[in-house]
């Protein structure tokens, strides 16, 4: 049976590495509308950019495509997608998949998958997909976010370290990753239920989450379940600085 859901693609202006990032050109197309137009091809019932920038919510009316303006003063992209549900009128046990606005070439199927994830397991309030890591350089690399999850695939913790420590194997300094399943990559899209991202807002940042800046650890914080599984489809890197946006335009061309 088909996962109802909808997708929201949160966009804002501002970017330290990529200025006005969303309105990058690919092709012909703002960065932000190549997203969306691959969100369309998922079996989302909706899909909306939100936005707090005049200049996005224009390209988005230009191509036709739903939006919604929110507040400038969201810490964070899950703040904002509370914000979509509500003036959206979606009820509790609806589904959200944030779709990131700097991954034009994501695969709709791994939008499908993370909604389906969540529906099928009630005891989660989040989903999110991982990936394998192979290469000791991503292992090591604080942009790069680790995680470790329990037998029934819920997260036990998210890090920018490199975890978990083989403590044998590492003992004389990580030339290479053991050979083992265990080493995951976390992706970052994101399954919500409404009721949870209404719960969420309403919490202080956690110490960990403002530690190793990442948001989920707040859910993790306050006892929320978060399920992980493994992408079904590969995910191509998104845009985080001008060498990725010159490899997508490539691809595009």
């Amino acid at each position: 049976m088909m996962t109802r859901f909808h997708a929201v693609i949160p966009a804002r202006f501002g970017s330290t590495r990529l200025p006005g990032k969303p309105l990058l050109d690919i092709a012909g197309k703002p960065m932000v509308i190549r997203v969306y137009e691959r969100a369309l091809l998922s079996n989302a019932g909706s899909v909306v950019i939100a936005t707090d920038d005049e200049r996005i919510a224009e390209a988005a009316a230009k191509a036709g495509a739903r939006w919604v303006m929110t507040s400038p003063d969201h810490p964070s992209g899950t703040d904002r997608l509370q914000e979509v549900a509500a003036r959206m009128g979606w009820a509790d046990d609806e589904i959200i998949v944030n779709v990131q606005g700097d991954e034009p070439l994501i695969p709709p199927d791994v939008i499908n998958q993370v909604a389906a994830n969540l529906a099928a397991n009630p005891q989660a309030a989040m989903a999110t997909l991982a990936e394998p890591l192979h290469e000791v350089t991503q292992f090591t690399n604080p942009n790069i976010v680790k995680l470790v999850r329990d037998h029934q695939n819920m997260a036990l913790y998210f890090s920018r370290a490199p975890i978990p420590w083989a403590r044998d194997a590492f003992s004389q300094g990580v030339a290479s990753l053991p050979a083992r399943d265990m080493y995951l990559r976390h992706l970052g899209i994101y399954a919500y239920r409404v009721s949870f991202l209404h719960r969420y807002v309403g919490w202080s940042p956690a110490p960990l989450e403002q530690l190793e800046a990442l948001e989920q650890l707040r859910a993790l914080h306050y006892g929320a379940r978060i399920h992980v599984d493994l992408a079904a489809a590969n995910l191509p890197p998104g845009v985080d600085t001008a060498e990725d946006l010159e490899r997508v335009r490539q691809l595009f061309a």
